[in-house]
């Protein structure tokens, strides 16, 4: 798989519905990009760590300077700040970051599922 479209993007709400999820990934040998709907908003979650790998330094530079690309930097918010600039935490091996909408989480996950699922990014 090189990268979900947008609406093939699955989103969870419950503890089980995610249990689930990564338990079908686990067994695909894939890892997880999913949306969780949160009370305020939609957080896009990858997470590579059921598969005991983790994304390349460059890789995970790669992904935040996409992410803050491809979305407007939020007004009032530290411009050093790492976690402000992205919308929320990206690591090499998982990560969560925060969309105002279903439709928005759903294009940043498709944007990002191409970096997380090339195993090229991998270590």
């Amino acid at each position: 798989m090189d990268q979900l479209a947008p609406h093939h993007v699955p989103v969870y709400e419950t503890s089980d519905q995610r249990h689930d999820l990564w338990d079908r990934c686990e067994d695909r040998g894939q890892p997880v990009i999913a949306i969780r709907d949160a009370r305020r908003g939609f957080i896009v979650r990858y997470d590579l760590q059921h598969l005991n790998v983790e994304l390349r330094q460059e890789s995970v530079q790669n992904l935040r300077d996409r992410t803050r690309e491809w979305r407007a930097y939020p007004p009032k918010t530290d411009p050093v700040s790492e976690t402000e600039g992205v919308g929320g935490e990206a690591g090499p091996v998982s990560g969560d970051l925060h969309a105002d909408t279903e439709d928005d989480a759903r294009q940043l996950a498709s944007r990002l599922s191409s970096i997380v699922f090339d195993r090229r990014n991998w270590i």
